[in-house]
């Protein structure tokens, strides 16, 4: 898995870097096939106080790509929220993923009777 946690506006200090790591956790627990992950934390100049601090991740897995953003007025509170956020979509992809089709009761009969 290709990791890259990067600042806009922004220093990306160890703990910062560490707190997305464990956070990341998580999500590659939930799905192993993750490719490559892309985190953009960003403090943007805005007047509105509590959306100035910002946090993106670009998750790369086989055959899609998902992208979520989240902004707060605390960074640490806002990736937490892009994690929980990210959870649920890396989920609902692996949910279809998964093959969810069953044998018609009507052709499973079928099968029966033609059984010796």
């Amino acid at each position: 898995m290709n990791l890259t946690i990067s600042g806009h506006h922004l220093e990306v200090t160890p703990a910062l870097r560490e707190y997305v790591l464990t956070k990341l956790d998580r999500v590659t627990r939930h799905f192993d096939q993750v490719v490559d992950v892309s985190v953009l934390l960003t403090v943007e100049k805005l007047k509105e106080k509590e959306r100035r601090q910002k946090a993106e991740v670009t998750l790369h897995v086989k055959g899609r790509d998902i992208f979520v953003e989240q902004s707060h007025e605390d960074l640490y509170a806002a990736i937490d929220q892009l994690m929980d956020k990210l959870d649920r979509q890396v989920v609902r992809h692996k949910d279809r993923l998964q093959d969810h089709h069953h044998a018609t009761t009507k052709r499973s009969m079928m099968l029966d009777a033609e059984a010796p």
